[in-house]
């Protein structure tokens, strides 16, 4: 089942991932009801990066950053093992933060000039694009 749904969300574009998931309900839809249901509901936000050029795709739909702030909390929280309270978990994290944005404060994550003249060459009679997408 997991296979079929990677499906969808590795289409190359629109099209295929509604293709994909009309295959996944008419397979799973009698089987597992609520996870159909739950994915059709959720399917138009799930895929609203597909509309993005293909190298901005992968860095929007994975969680792949959240994930490796996850595991290094983690990480720091089995050497540390014991808190003497909340407060000092919170500075924990919250110091991690401060070194990830410091990491991160140099490099871009995005380039936005070439998203710009994306988004420019597919609405050139479109709204300025700071109104489009706030970049702050």
């Amino acid at each position: 089942m997991a296979a079929h749904a990677k499906r969808i969300f590795q289409a190359p574009d629109l099209s295929e991932a509604r293709r994909q998931l009309a295959a996944f309900v008419t397979r799973f839809g009698k089987i597992t009801p609520k996870a159909v249901a739950c994915l059709e509901e959720g399917f138009e936000d799930a895929v609203s990066v597909m509309v993005l050029p293909e190298k901005y795709r992968r860095r929007l739909r994975t969680t792949n950053m959240q994930e490796r702030l996850n595991e290094e909390i983690r990480r720091r929280k089995r050497v540390i093992r014991i808190f003497p309270g909340v407060e000092s978990a919170h500075r924990l994290v919250g110091a991690l933060l401060v070194e990830q944005h410091e990491a991160w404060a140099g490099q871009r994550y995005l380039n936005r000039d070439e998203f710009h003249e994306w988004l420019a060459s597919r609405h050139p009679a479109g709204p300025p694009l700071e109104q489009v997408v706030p970049w702050s």
